[in-house]
């Protein structure tokens, strides 16, 4: 659904974007993470045919960004950073415009506009004007824009800063709900933890380029190891020894708690569960310990760091 190769944009000397290349498939959710001024804002803008690339090609939604740039827009939904709402028009007339530029029927313009605004908890606003919203409602009302149309792609561009932790999760939520598929979505972040709820794929970009592009559950192995797991016990284990099969790696073992590494989880954990109730151990829970994306980030940042100072 998006391919990019090699995607470079400079303005003048500057260059903020350099080679990147991503391919996210039918029904994807893509994660563009990186610290403000990183490149991502200006990626989707290339990939929304509302930037030029420098040198590269991309194609959406089956369309060139270059030679195809109306039917790429056509074909896509937007969040900017920059809104560009009008504020003395009211949330039902601000999106009728925009329906109207989207060609969409009469009838569907009328169904959809308010199923939206109900959908993201601004039903009972779509009478303001947009002059009187806070700043999450704008987002919100931003997002409902990008949506009118129901695009087979959706490129966000921080798509909760600026709301509540409320309004963030009915905007994570909706993400969720929009995935299919039918539809895929790329959205630029540098909320880690937002990142690890929605991501089928992450890419990190740092300083126009692209360190790191995967699985978050691969990235996560690749920086920080194999994933931990944490035995919790009915009882006390006051140094207690187990006989632990081949390849279990004890970390810490205190009060009721036992981590450990593994090899081969799906073959070891239930070798190890037996032998513990063999050895009449109260074993309560067993459970992975969640590997933080944020960790791997900040990893593959001092990685990056590391081998351009050798």
């Amino acid at each position: 659904m998006i391919s990019a190769v090699n995607l470079t944009k400079k303005f003048g000397d500057f260059t903020a974007v350099e080679n990147v290349s991503l391919s996210v498939a039918r029904g994807e959710v893509l994660l563009l993470l990186g610290p403000n001024g990183a490149g991502k804002t200006t990626t989707v803008r290339m990939l929304s045919a509302v930037l030029r690339p420098t040198s590269g090609s991309a194609t959406v939604s089956g369309f060139d960004v270059l030679e195809q740039a109306h039917e790429v827009r056509s074909s896509v939904g937007v969040l900017t950073e920059q809104h560009g709402l009008y504020k003395r028009m009211n949330a039902f007339d601000y999106l009728k415009f925009f329906a109207q530029i989207y060609r969409m029927k009469s009838d569907d313009i009328d169904t959809r506009i308010p199923h939206l605004l109900s959908k993201f908890g601004l039903g009972d606003v779509g009478k303001k004007r947009l002059g009187e919203y806070s700043k999450g409602m704008r987002q919100k009302l931003a997002l409902v824009r990008s949506l009118l149309h129901d695009p087979p792609v959706l490129l966000l561009d921080e798509p909760t800063s600026a709301m509540d932790p409320e309004s963030a999760h009915i905007v994570r939520n909706a993400i969720i709900t929009l995935r299919s598929s039918e539809r895929t979505i790329v959205i630029c972040t540098h909320n880690l933890a937002e990142a690890d709820e929605l991501a089928d794929q992450v890419a990190i970009i740092h300083q126009g380029k692209i360190i790191r592009n995967g699985d978050p559950e691969q990235i996560k192995v690749d920086l920080l190891g194999p994933a931990a797991y944490e035995i919790a016990f009915a009882e006390e284990l006051n140094g207690k020894r187990f006989s632990l099969p081949d390849g279990i790696t004890v970390l810490s073992q205190a009060g009721k708690k036992m981590r450990f590494r593994v090899e081969n989880p799906s073959i070891d954990n239930p070798i190890l569960l037996r032998t513990l109730l063999q050895e009449e151990c109260q074993v309560v829970t067993l459970q992975k310990i969640p590997q933080s994306l944020e960790k791997a980030y900040l990893r593959a940042i001092d990685q990056l760091a590391e081998e351009t100072n050798v």
